[in-house]
């Protein structure tokens, strides 16, 4: 189920940390009704006169999490700059700039970070000020890091921070959905662990409810991404699933997702791979429609990476490991083996898991 709202709020033609408390024993709950709530009536000041904000890259589905597991990854990400601008209409928001790409429109109605930071304006009820909003993309498009939510994730949290932080964790959720159903489908395993970081669970969609999975911080846990030079639209890779499962690949892939957040919250990553890598719903059907990551993932784990899967919608393959040393040995490997089965060249990264999420890095003062 989908929904989107009609914004009242016009869009128009450019002329020119959070943190939750987390406890590994006990999960935090976020609930939320199926809606964009107006917080307040009370239009609240601008508290800065500018912000710049980070949300980080993400991995969804985590193998047989489909829709409902995702983390996010440090050092990869989308900046927003958003300012109060008197040359914008009050209560409208308009793109200035784009930087980092060069195909995404600058028509708010049609941007992910647009999207979302008209939805952030709308609950936070604002009439009164009109806003100009930077994105500098640091995510290649469809590259299954969720590129989109990063995007949507700064911008709902810049508009937040410019207002003095008056939304929670799930009022931020539900503005980047506005995002994401527009661009890719009604699905929060990107965009909440963007704006929450680390590993969250989405227990329902009606109602929206997320929860935060807490990895030890005491245990090292390491991302291999590898992205090949291969495009693969999120639309295109969720048409290729199948309508109906046998129930036989319902049970091993539920005792699988079972797996993972009793792995993750005890800091097993012998664990965590072996589910990351045991999905028999989604990856089936994906990994043939990018070319060589079957290969990929078979020279992952012979390199000693703890599991493989696809990251989101791909083509990015992530593995995991426990050390940075062993990530740049499975990394060699994985490029190698996009090159020699697919015929892709591929770069790959070694990261940490973020455990932030989207926050403000810069303000400037009214």
């Amino acid at each position: 189920m989908a929904i989107c709202f009609l914004s009242p709020l016009k869009a128009i033609t450019p002329t020119t940390s959070l943190t939750t408390s987390l406890n590994p024993k006990k999960p935090n709950i976020l609930r939320c009704n199926f809606s964009l709530p107006i917080i307040t009536t009370t239009e609240p000041e601008p508290v800065f006169t500018s912000v710049r904000s980070f949300a980080p890259a993400t991995v969804a589905n985590l193998g047989p999490g489909f829709d409902f597991l995702g983390c996010a990854v440090d050092g990869l990400g989308d900046f927003v700059s958003l300012r109060v601008d008197p040359s914008v209409h009050p209560g409208e928001l308009s793109i200035s700039d784009i930087s980092g790409t060069k195909n995404l429109s600058k028509n708010p109605l049609n941007n992910c970070a647009g999207i979302a930071a008209i939805a952030t304006m709308k609950i936070l009820n604002i009439r009164s000020v009109g806003l100009s909003l930077s994105l500098e993309k640091g995510l290649p498009l469809g590259s299954g890091l969720g590129s989109s939510a990063a995007s949507a994730a700064a911008a709902a949290v810049a508009v937040n921070e410019l207002f003095g932080r008056k939304l929670e964790v799930k009022d931020l959720v539900l503005a980047g959905l506005e995002s994401e159903a527009k661009v890719s489908g009604y699905h929060a395993d990107n965009i909440a662990p963007a704006i929450m970081g680390g590993f969250v669970l989405i227990r329902s969609y009606d109602p929206l409810e997320l929860m935060s999975l807490q990895f030890p911080v005491e245990k090292d846990l390491i991302f291999v991404l590898v992205s090949p030079d291969f495009e693969a639209p999120t639309k295109k890779m969720r048409a290729a699933l199948p309508a109906e499962i046998g129930m036989s690949h319902h049970v091993w892939n539920c005792s699988q997702a079972g797996a993972l957040v009793a792995s993750v919250l005890q800091g097993d990553l012998v664990g965590l791979g072996k589910a990351l890598s045991s999905d028999r719903i989604v990856e089936p059907k994906r990994a043939p429609l990018i070319p060589g990551m079957v290969g990929v993932k078979k020279a992952a784990l012979e390199a000693g990476a703890f599991g493989c899967t696809i990251s989101g919608a791909g083509p990015t393959a992530v593995a995991v490991v426990d050390s940075e040393d062993r990530g740049v040995e499975v990394g060699e490997r994985m490029v190698e083996a996009f090159w020699k089965e697919g015929n892709l060249k591929a770069v790959a990264m070694v990261k940490r898991l973020d455990r932030v999420g989207a926050r403000l890095v810069g303000s400037v003062p009214r």
